[in-house]
């Protein structure tokens, strides 16, 4: 890391699903991901692979997906 560089975490795909209500699918996820790719996040926090098949499959794929940013 870079010194005197401001590093955008976001923590959307976990700690969005927390609140009742709020559960996304892994197509819904994808595109959260590359939304926040878009706008320049440089750590994207998503989700607890080992709670659901679902985090699972997400956390796999957004790395292959977010590396033509």
């Amino acid at each position: 890391m870079k010194k005197n560089r401001v590093y955008f975490f976001d923590t959307t795909l976990r700690d969005g699903e927390q609140c009742p209500g709020a559960a996304m699918n892994l197509r819904e996820k994808m595109q959260v991901a590359r939304q926040l790719a878009h706008l320049g996040v440089d750590i994207i926090e998503a989700g607890f692979p080992i709670t659901s098949e679902g985090d699972f499959a997400a956390v796999q794929q957004l790395p292959a997906k977010s590396k033509g940013r």
